[in-house]
């Protein structure tokens, strides 16, 4: 998912993004510490080059497989200390701003491991975290 063109990043994230959105694939990536955070770390190293090399379609691709994993309780948890800051920055979230539901869906990622203030900067409406996967 780190190397190659825009697209074969963008694809490799949205397959990665497809597993998440199973619950099958959520538990099995969150089932150990070790597949969670291969995961984290590749979304995170793909944030990072994000910064140099924008690209909207991604980025909402990873923020959408990050989402997901907030839907986690382990994942959650660890997600308040892994969650790379730039996700929190306005001026690397700009590209963002004609993208109302990726905004929206950074915006619950963000209220969902407890970065409130963060998540009111990018979207109006009320956001309580979603309900944790078996609740």
């Amino acid at each position: 998912m780190e190397m190659g063109s825009e697209l074969s990043k963008t694809v490799a994230t949205f397959i990665v993004q497809k597993i998440l959105l199973d619950d099958v694939g959520l538990n099995y990536i969150c089932a150990t510490a070790e597949r969670f955070f291969a995961v984290g770390a590749v979304l995170g190293n793909m944030v990072v080059m994000l910064a140099e090399q924008p690209s909207p379609r991604l980025l909402k691709h990873i923020i959408r497989c990050y989402l997901r994993l907030s839907d986690n309780p382990r994942a959650r948890e660890a997600l308040r200390q892994c969650l790379p800051d730039l996700l929190r920055n306005p001026q690397f979230t700009s590209c963002l701003k004609s993208d109302d539901t990726t905004r929206r869906w950074l915006a619950q990622l963000l209220v969902n491991v407890g970065f409130t203030d963060s998540a009111a900067q990018l979207s109006q409406e009320v956001l309580t975290p979603t309900p944790l996967q078996g609740q």
